[in-house]
């Protein structure tokens, strides 16, 4: 089992509340166990190279675990460079319905916003 420390620093992103909000209400209608914590990374692929990871998952080695306004988090410490600054938002509109990643790093991204290159 890896155990993880909680940093001090802060965390590299941020989450509006309606991010926050959907992440616990994802987590309960989930039923998500409790030693699994929101990861938020990147992975090779999409239409501009590199994809958002946003999901549940247990810590793994070179994790770092970060509390944001609550919610654990789990980042990669590889993919910190390409966050750092991001800002996840959610809508609930007629017109759109997701998550949101505005990402400082991003040099470019695709239409459908969830993949981009740095």
């Amino acid at each position: 089992m890896t155990v993880l420390k909680v940093e001090t620093m802060p965390c590299p992103i941020r989450l509006t509340k309606g991010a926050i909000d959907e992440v616990k209400m994802l987590r309960y209608e989930k039923e998500v166990p409790e030693d699994h914590h929101l990861r938020i990374g990147v992975k090779g692929g999409g239409c501009s190279g590199l994809s958002y990871i946003l999901g549940f998952d247990k810590p793994e080695e070179n994790d770092q675990l970060f509390d944001f306004e609550g919610l654990q988090i789990l980042i990669n410490k590889a993919h910190a460079m390409y966050l750092a600054g991001m800002e996840i938002d959610f809508l609930n509109g007629l017109q759109n319905r997701g998550f949101i990643f505005n990402n400082p790093n991003a040099s470019d991204t695709c239409g459908c916003g969830t993949s981009f290159s740095a």
